[in-house]
């Protein structure tokens, strides 16, 4: 008999978004040393057991269904509810936004069991509600039953889920039924958070103030990038609406000014952007890197598109006279920038995982590496000195299947440390030393609740800025790296925001720190959100 322990959210990823949501606001491309805090450079190494770690089983009941299945995740009948609480299940509002995280049990050939991480989102409203962003085909919430259906149509995927448990204010515990082409694929046990009210926190700490906002009236905000006083926030196609490009006057930072919208009707899926001197450089999901010139910068005008074949461009990064576009499934395109509106292709870095694990999701540039975030493939680390002789010096391989996002790379104690983060429920900032990046060694984490993720972060000196999407803005003292402690925050996310879905991809998307004394965010709802810098 085996036991196995993997992960579930490689493949659903794929199923629900293709890559959508890992959007992310690339980092800025050099961090100076840190200087000398309290951190001598010594530290014990960690295990890495990874972002989700299995917790067992979440309630105190089950599904009677086996393997295979027909109808097994649309006959509630099968599930025990026999020491489940009614009397807290008919207390639970009949409303709110609840991410779940979900531990899946999958009988094998050999009679064991395959434990699995399964994130489930899910929105109650008096209409009903959705999973999926897909309206629910059940909800029970009277009675002293929580019981929900929901339904991915173009996957064919159904999700029962039954509560059973109310362990803390604004958390459920309960079982789920997880099928495919209706037949039961897994079942288990899950612990859902209503999101925004069962953190305890209030809104803000540590003077992180909200300055202004303002609403992006294109698609879902992904990312930002603020120069020549403007900001410019790229947004993915949401729920109907277009993406596209939003311009935003910010030179009073107070009272933000939309000056125009830029949105192509066969080309608007748009999450990475850069810009150098008169050139603004639009990440586009459809056909690659698209050249802006903002010479205006209140109203950009179209140079040229650098086409980098069928699966366009996920993120962009600008450091000194190089672009590089990171391509997904492919590679790595760098470009010379020595006029920064002709961009001229100079090579492709691909790496040999990059085909099968998703490629290239984002990148940093520090010192002549780049380290670059290869979604399934691990993080690596990679010597771009001279373009024409690129090596690979080192590679993180991450546990379980999970994705390698997003980072952040400086000196701190003489020592070259990487804070890099994944994407998923769970994922959190690692501490890496990658001074020697044939062997990289992790020597701290900072977590928050595991049923959320964190997506993109700035180092600045000794505070590393985290964009968290549920969790908001979230500032770190990171002057001992091996023991990054929160000194602020500010949650973004609200229930009634519109628009708002049950995606763990929601919520604070990016961020930036051009060096104007502010902090700008960019939330999936919200829009542009600015703060004082701390």
């Amino acid at each position: 008999m085996t036991v196995t322990l993997r992960s579930l959210r490689a493949p659903l990823a794929i199923v629900l978004l293709q890559f959508l949501s890992g959007c992310e606001d690339s980092p800025t491309p050099s961090t100076p040393d840190a200087g000398p805090y309290v951190w001598d450079g010594t530290y014990t190494e960690l295990e890495d057991h990874g972002d989700w770690e299995d917790p067992g089983p979440l309630a105190p009941c089950s599904s009677s269904a086996v393997g295979g299945q027909v109808g097994a995740c649309d006959d509630l009948s099968l599930f025990d509810l026999s020491q489940c609480d009614s009397q807290a299940l008919s207390a639970i509002p009949p409303e709110g936004i609840y991410l779940s995280d979900g531990r899946g049990e999958r009988q094998l050939a050999d009679g064991g069991v395959s434990i699995t991480s399964v994130p489930i989102g899910f929105l109650l409203n008096e209409d009903g509600g959705t999973m999926f962003d897909e309206p629910l085909r059940l909800k029970e919430t009277q009675g002293g039953r929580f019981s929900l259906i929901g339904r991915l149509t173009r996957s064919d995927l159904t999700v029962s889920v039954v509560g059973c448990k109310t362990p803390a204010p604004n958390v459920i515990t309960g079982c789920f039924a997880y099928c495919r082409r209706g037949r039961l694929s897994l079942k288990g046990t899950f612990e859902a958070h209503r999101v925004a009210l069962s953190t305890g926190e209030p809104e803000s700490s540590g003077g992180l103030n909200l300055v202004s906002e303002r609403f992006v009236p294109v698609g879902l905000p992904a990312d930002i990038y603020v120069a020549k006083g403007h900001a410019y926030v790229v947004s993915l196609p949401d729920k109907g609406r277009a993406g596209g490009l939003t311009v935003i006057d910010v030179r009073t930072p107070t009272a933000p000014v939309v000056t125009t919208t830029i949105t192509l009707p066969e080309d608007n899926s748009w999450n990475g952007v850069w810009a150098k001197g008169d050139a603004l450089y639009v990440a586009s999901n459809g056909t690659g890197p698209i050249v802006y010139d903002i010479t205006n910068p209140a109203l950009p005008t179209f140079v040229k598109s650098l086409p980098t074949g069928d699966f366009g461009a996920h993120t962009v990064l600008v450091d000194n006279d190089r672009l590089y576009a990171m391509v997904p499934n492919t590679g790595t395109h760098v470009y010379d920038l020595t006029e920064p509106l002709n961009p001229i292709l100079r090579t492709i870095i691909s790496l040999p995982e990059d085909a099968e694990l998703g490629g290239p999701h984002d990148a940093f540039a520090y010192e002549n590496r780049l380290y670059i975030s290869s979604s399934f493939g691990g993080y690596n680390v990679v010597d771009v000195t001279n373009l024409d002789n690129v090596s690979r010096l080192g590679r993180y391989e991450r546990s379980m299947d999970e994705y390698a996002h997003h980072s952040a790379v400086g000196t701190f104690g003489g020592k070259t440390i990487a804070f890099e983060g994944g994407e998923f429920n769970a994922s959190h900032v690692r501490v890496l030393d990658v001074t020697n990046p044939s062997r990289i060694v992790k020597i701290g984490e900072f977590r928050m609740r595991k049923v959320t993720s964190m997506h993109n972060l700035i180092l600045r000196g000794n505070l590393l800025y985290v964009a968290w999407y549920h969790e908001g803005l979230r500032v770190l003292d990171v002057s001992n790296p091996t023991k990054p402690r929160q000194v602020a925050h500010h949650h973004t996310f609200r229930e009634g925001d519109p628009f708002r879905g049950d995606s763990i991809f929601e919520g604070a998307f990016g961020v930036r720190i051009p060096g104007d004394g502010y902090v700008y965010v960019v939330d999936s709802s919200r829009g542009l959100l600015i703060f004082n810098e701390l």
